[in-house]
């Protein structure tokens, strides 16, 4: 499991919350160390030095201080000399021991020390000194009860936010020509060229932008010299076809073999070039419509049968309305069914059915034929790929590239597979929701 994120954008982010996250460690410890740890290290120092003034005359358990004196020491100094008895009336319980500062308390008395420090009612150094562990020095440190960090965390927390939020932002702009490049990459991949892309964001985008720019406009001139080529060569070459086959019309009946095997020719011709005009025709230019995938296999069926084969039809009683473009979604069907009475002789079977976890419908078309060897699976689907050398027929090659040409314009997705029983089983599926564009 990958736990770092893979995304340029991603990445950006995290590398400027890491940054701020070692920054705020550091800064932590460098004013722990040079500023926290002196300032503990000289408040230490000054209550020593008070403590030694209240025993600079006291050593030992056995001699004790008057209550005179202690009343007189406080009253001059704020700091109380207690007793244990005395320390526990006045809430010396709540007060919390800390090793580090009693350490450091036993090294500036010169014996161990006890410092306990209380945070309850007010903040108080509690400190059992080495020269009268009988007794409790009680030290207030008022100012730090009016200290207010608040402002300090609020500055800390607006710090960071302002820093992920301003990376954040500093990221998103960075990848935003990327995200659009690849949308529009997307779409010409799917034979869509898009607009010219906006050339912003750094040198190294706006270069790549501009030489993406250029590359897809290249693809849309060369698309458009490509079907006036297609267009040109179409006409150019049905005039003398129908020269041809008026022509063959006058031979005389006892040749009429003849005939017939150039007005066979002529027709084998003529497909072929209304497959090569498919191919390149532009059916995006078709608006979307919601349809009844079941309407259209039944009327695809019903003027299919007309060639005296025997199609059978397995339909989903209720299927989602997918957006589609109709004539086109036609086309595919009457592709699939052609083929498969092309290549087998037994019964056709079509069958609709609806994925609801993936949210797509699916039309599926079987033959009983000789079905395509795993190997050559994959090299269907490229134009001029003959299915000759597989099911035994010639052909232009473009019928199936014609179909997946038109399902991924739908983002539809299409499936070869040998039927475990025999024959060719293809399987279009057609998402319920509209893609979304660059």
């Amino acid at each position: 499991m990958r736990f770092l994120p893979r995304s340029a954008f991603g990445k950006t982010v995290f590398l400027i919350g890491l940054l701020l996250l070692i920054n705020q460690l550091v800064s932590y410890f460098l004013v722990a160390v040079y500023v926290i740890q002196p300032t503990l290290q000289q408040t230490n120092h000054l209550i020593a030095k008070q403590i030694k003034v209240v025993f600079i005359d006291v050593g030992g358990e056995d001699r004790l201080l008057s209550e005179e004196l202690t009343k007189r020491f406080q009253q001059a100094t704020g700091i109380d000399v207690l007793t244990e008895a005395q320390a526990l009336r006045q809430g010396l319980n709540n007060a919390i021991h800390y090793q580090y500062f009693s350490d450091e308390m036993s090294r500036e008395l010169g014996g161990p020390a006890e410092v306990r420090i209380e945070q309850d009612k007010q903040f108080s150094f509690w400190v059992r000194p080495p020269q009268a562990p009988q007794y409790w020095i009680k030290i207030p440190l008022t100012g730090l009860n009016e200290t207010d960090f608040s402002p300090l965390q609020i500055y800390i927390l607006l710090i960071g936010f302002l820093s992920v939020a301003g990376g954040w932002w500093f990221a998103r702009q960075l990848n935003r020509p990327l995200q659009q490049l690849q949308r529009a990459a997307i779409l010409v991949g799917r034979g869509d060229i898009p607009d010219p892309l906006p050339e912003d964001g750094s040198t190294e985008i706006i270069a790549v932008t501009r030489a993406f720019n250029h590359m897809a406009n290249g693809i849309r001139q060369l698309e458009k010299d490509r079907s006036l080529l297609m267009a040109g060569v179409s006409h150019d070459l049905r005039t003398p076809l129908t020269r041809i086959r008026l022509a063959s019309e006058m031979v005389s009946e006892q040749d009429a073999w003849i005939r017939d095997g150039i007005v066979s020719d002529i027709e084998d011709m003529n497909a072929i070039i209304d497959q090569f005009i498919d191919y390149i025709r532009h059916h995006k230019e078709e608006t979307l419509t919601e349809e009844d995938l079941n309407q259209l296999v039944l009327e695809q069926v019903d003027a299919d049968r007309l060639q005296q084969r025997q199609i059978s039809t397995e339909l989903l009683q209720t299927l989602p309305l997918v957006p589609i473009r109709r004539i086109a979604i036609k086309r595919v069907l009457s592709n699939l069914i052609e083929n498969a009475l092309k290549y087998s002789d037994g019964v056709i079977e079509v069958r609709t059915g609806y994925e609801k976890n993936r949210q797509r419908v699916y039309v599926q078309v079987r033959d009983h034929g000789p079905g395509i060897p795993e190997a050559q699976m994959a090299k269907m689907f490229e134009p001029f790929t003959q299915g000759d050398t597989a099911r035994g027929s010639a052909g232009s090659g473009l019928g199936l590239a014609i179909i997946k040409k038109i399902v991924d314009m739908h983002h539809g997705e299409i499936r070869l597979h040998n039927h475990a029983f025999g024959g060719l089983v293809a399987t279009v599926y057609l998402p319920l929701k509209k893609a979304k564009q660059a």
